[in-house]
This record gives structure tokens, C-alpha cells and sequence, in this order.
């Protein structure tokens, strides 16, 4: 009797591999038109930055025609333990999180709930009358708030969509030069004590820092966007994403936190130092994601693998479908991953990157002209806070996605994609 249980549990964890692959089956690069060789670059970068103390570990996959070409990892999951990187490991993704509340943003669009040139306050009547700070800067650099403006018309759900909402993430200074997003305790991604439709209130109660619909400036506007979720669907974040997104795809590690069963799973942070080496991040900041927090960031909260996140780009790349189950029409995809910023004015000159325009959610590529790289025109991409990064590539039929856990470490992920595209030996057959 215990071989038969032992071998209905073999079976049918052979059952659920079987399952997962028939999405992305793995086959050999050549099969997808990568060079083994020129790919195995990608290794031999990694495994020097490891070396020098630039990196701990992570995991890249990549996939072509919707079959995994290249799926590796590298180094430690927890470097001072001595943990090898698994496949299966769990990151923070922070501003991936992003592109999930965005596709929730367009399942209720595509149900006539609303029209993206609605103002927000439609549904979320505390941004009704807004203010925008004017500022002033004394000699040594210092902002102080002069006084306030009223908003010369009402913030938009493509506003918020394409980030030209009039927030961001800095926030206003008052009278004294200080913050006020840190004094409404805005600034906080685990041990809020109030959840997000407290967190939207305080929001739309400090002064926006742009004119709506003028200004590109990276923002609290997803996090906006995940409340209007809630109001409209009825459910909360977590429950709609689970609903609607999480259990269709089978994204099954994908959550607001890692239960205990899956600790073992999580991967350890690391924080940048002066030098570009790498140091153990504060306990407190390993230990936020193993417990369910109160507020339910759409901008930044969500922890999930490699191979979920795939999943999830997979069906974007497949216009909004993956193994049978549609999450997104077509059109709605390809309106979410068009440039809808034109020439509009940007508060920096770092994001959106170099050469790249944005769409609902998505930095897009505006070609290589532009971008002075081998990257496809059209391709859109993300990243997170903490080194996370996907991109999806329509004409190549091509998704990359890279987890690493060093906080504030964006130029791995530049790297990653660069060594991903010169392994390309046989172009997409249009």
C-alpha cells in the first residue's frame, strides 16, 4: 500500500511538470535560432560578477516561439549560508508588480466598466480637487513648498496608466523642505498599518507635483490604479489578482508575501555599497515578505519565480492568451504595449531610458536609432527595485526575464538582454 501512495505521488508530480511544460517546453537554442555558445556568454558574465563580489546569485530564462531556450542560475540564493539558486527560488519584484495591475486595470476596461479618458475621481472621489505645489529652491539645493495651484483639469486613468498622472515618487516638500509623502508615512512597502484605500486617501490629500497630463515622472500612479481595481471589481487587490490573473495562468508562487512552508524558497537581499560590491540587506528587510502586509501595493508589491513571471510575459507575448486561457484581447494588448507618450516632457532623463517611449505600463522601444542598441523596435519591458527585469519582444516572439536581489542594481539586467540578443542566429520568419 505505501509503494502505491509513493507512486501516485510520483505520478502526479510528474503529472504537474508534464502540465507546466506543455507552455514552455525547453528545448535546445538551436531549435529556437540561439547559439549555445553565444548564449553560454551569459554564464561566464554572471559567474565574473559573482566573483567580484558584484552579485550574489540569480536566475535568467529566456524564451523564443513560446519554448524556453535558455533557463540558468547562478551563484547563491543566500551567499552567507551557503544556499545554492534554485529555479524554484522566490523574489521581491517590486515594480514588476506594475505590469500585473496594469493587465487588471485593462480585464476591467475590456468589460465596459470604464474609459481611460474617465478622471479617476469618478470612482475615487478623493482626487476630486486637486492641488499642484509650486516650489522654490534656496541657494544650497534645498526645496521648499511657495504655494499651491489648483489642477488645470482632472487626473485621467491613462494619466495614471502612463504615469503622467502629476505624482511621483519623491513627492512634494512643505514649508520647511521636508517630505511630505514621508510624514503621511507614503513611503513604506511593508509594516503600513492601513491598507490602500487609506493609502490613496493621503495620496490625493498632499499636493501634486506636475500639472496632470504634462509631465512623465515614475509615480504612486499604479498604486492609485490598484484602488481603483478594488472600488470597481468589488474584491480586493490580492483577491482580483488572484481570481482573474494568478490561478488562470498557473502562477502559483506568485503572491503579496511567502507563506512559511515556501521560506526556504525566498531569497536573501543584498544592498549596493560605494564600491559596486554587494552587502547583506537589514534583517528587517528580509524579514517583510514572509508576513501578508495590510496595505496591497500595485506598484510594488508582489514577490514571485522565474518561471511564474514567465508565464505571465508569455501571455502578453502571445497577444493575452496562455495554454487555453484568455486574460486580454489582442487589441487591448496591443494597445498597452504602444508609445503613448510622444513628445511630452520628462521629469529626468534616465526614465523612460534612452530611446525608449511608454505605453500603459511599459517603457517601449522606439528602434534602434534611438535606443543605439540590437534590441527590436517595439520591444517593452520593466524592471524592479531590486534587479528584476523582463522584457517581451513581439517581432522576435521573444521574452527574457531575470531575477537577481540587489537593492537598487539596474545594470545587470541591461547586460542580460544585451547577451541575450546577440545569441540570436536566425531571425523571426515574418
Amino acid at each position: 500500500m505505501k509503494t502505491f501512495v509513493r507512486l501516485c505521488v510520483a505520478l502526479l508530480a510528474l503529472f504537474s511538470v508534464v502540465q507546466a511544460q506543455q507552455v514552455l517546453p525547453q528545448l535546445a537554442p538551436a531549435e529556437v535560432g540561439f547559439a549555445k555558445d553565444r548564449l553560454d556568454r551569459i554564464r561566464v558574465r554572471m559567474e565574473k560578477e559573482i566573483a567580484e563580489n558584484r552579485l550574489s546569485g540569480g536566475i535568467g530564462l529566456i524564451a523564443r516561439r513560446g519554448k524556453i531556450a535558455y533557463f540558468e542560475t547562478y551563484g547563491m540564493a543566500d551567499k552567507e549560508a551557503g544556499k545554492p539558486m534554485t529555479r524554484d527560488a522566490i523574489f521581491r519584484i517590486y515594480s514588476m508588480t506594475k505590469a500585473v495591475t496594469g493587465v487588471a486595470v485593462m480585464i476591467l476596461y475590456e468589460e465596459g466598466r470604464f474609459s481611460l479618458t474617465d478622471p479617476v475621481s469618478r470612482y475615487l472621489p478623493e482626487f476630486t480637487t486637486m492641488k499642484v505645489a509650486v516650489e522654490k529652491t534656496d541657494p544650497t539645493g534645498k526645496r521648499f513648498l511657495s504655494h499651491t495651484v489648483p489642477a488645470e483639469r482632472q487626473i485621467t486613468i491613462l494619466d495614471l496608466l502612463r504615469h503622467t498622472s502629476g505624482f511621483n515618487y519623491d513627492g512634494p516638500r512643505d514649508e520647511k523642505g521636508e517630505s511630505v509623502y514621508q510624514r503621511m508615512q507614503l513611503n513604506l512597502v511593508w509594516g503600513a498599518d492601513f491598507p490602500l484605500s487609506e493609502f490613496v486617501k493621503r495620496l490625493a490629500q498632499a499636493p501634486l507635483v506636475h500639472q496632470p497630463g504634462t509631465t512623465w515622472d515614475y509615480s504612486y500612479s499604479m498604486d492609485v490604479l490598484g484602488r481603483l481595481v478594488e472600488v470597481v471589481s468589488g474584491q480586493s487587490l490580492d483577491q482580483f489578482y488572484s481570481d482573474r490573473i494568478l490561478k488562470p495562468l498557473r502562477m502559483e508562487d506568485t503572491s503579496f508575501y511567502v507563506p512559511e512552508p515556501k521560506w526556504n524558497r525566498l531569497v536573501t537581499m543584498y544592498t549596493l555599497t560605494p564600491d559596486g560590491t554587494i552587502t547583506r540587506a537589514p534583517e528587517a528587510m528580509q524579514e517583510g515578505a514572509r508576513k501578508k502586509p495590510i496595505l496591497l501595493l500595485g506598484g510594488a508589491g508582489l514577490m514571485s519565480t522565474a518561471m511564474d513571471y514567465a508565464r505571465f510575459v508569455q501571455m502578453l507575448v502571445n497577444g493575452g492568451e496562455l495554454d487555453g486561457v484568455r486574460i486580454l484581447s489582442p487589441r487591448t494588448v496591443d494597445l498597452m504595449r504602444t508609445d503613448v507618450l510622444g513628445n511630452m516632457r520628462r521629469a529626468n532623463d534616465f526614465l523612460p531610458p534612452r530611446g525608449y517611449g511608454f505605453g500603459l505600463t511599459f517603457a517601449v522601444n522606439r528602434g534602434p536609432a534611438e535606443t543605439a542598441s540590437i534590441v527590436s523596435k517595439g520591444e517593452y519591458n520593466w524592471g524592479g527595485a531590486a534587479g528584476t527585469s523582463f522584457w517581451i519582444d513581439p517581432q522576435e516572439k521573444l521574452t527574457g526575464v531575470m531575477m537577481i536581489q540587489t537593492l537598487l542594481d539596474l545594470t545587470k539586467a541591461g547586460t542580460f538582454k544585451q547577451l541575450a540578443y546577440q545569441a540570436i542566429v536566425e531571425d523571426e520568419k515574418k
